[in-house]
């Protein structure tokens, strides 16, 4: 009796565990796809996922996974995903820090700062990586192919390029405030 309550307990404390390490990170199942081999008896199916997971403070990661089943396919990505994780520096915690490009293959995307309440303005690959990165305004266009892997790396490939303006400072030997008050002139130029 004593055994089967500890192994008992050790179940629920593990799945405990799993669940607060799992409820840091939002995920959002981005596309599935079915490929069928044809074999002597029929059919077998099998399902490729894509997921891309964030946890809504500036990290972002996306995975693919393959299996016979989707839930498995589903775990398996979303495993992969924990394992490519890239931070990405937001301003005010809601919009990019400046205008960018990405490409992956024949996928190209535009990214571009946006005022408060504006929202997220993005096609649904895209749309899936800003809501889990914690973008909550930013427009963005996609051009090319539609392919939902090429724009989720395309995005990626852009979000990679995003840089802070205290690492510009950094690398340039400046102030922040230097760099923060050329910008606010160039936006009361636009305006």
């Amino acid at each position: 009796m004593a055994q089967r309550e500890r192994r008992e307990g050790g179940r629920d404390g593990q799945g405990g565990g799993r669940e607060e390490r799992d409820s840091e990170f939002l995920d959002k199942l981005v596309h599935i796809n079915r490929v069928a081999k044809v074999v002597k008896g029929g059919k077998r199916f099998g399902f490729a996922a894509l997921v891309v997971i964030g946890d809504q403070k500036g990290r972002v990661g996306f995975g693919h996974g393959k299996a016979r089943e989707v839930p498995e396919a589903i775990r398996k990505a979303t495993e992969a995903a924990k394992r490519t994780l890239i931070k990405v520096p937001l301003r005010e915690g809601r919009t990019l820090h400046h205008d960018m490009d990405g490409r992956w293959g024949a996928g190209k995307v535009t990214m571009r700062t946006a005022p408060a309440g504006t929202g997220i303005i993005a096609g649904g690959p895209m749309r899936a990586v800003f809501e889990t990165l914690g973008v909550s305004d930013v427009v963005a266009k996609s051009r090319g192919s539609s392919n939902p892997y090429n724009m989720v790396r395309a995005t990626f490939n852009a979000l990679t390029k995003e840089s802070s303006p205290r690492s510009v400072a950094a690398r340039r030997g400046k102030k922040v405030s230097d760099i923060v008050a050329r910008r606010r002139d160039q936006d009361a130029v636009v305006d």
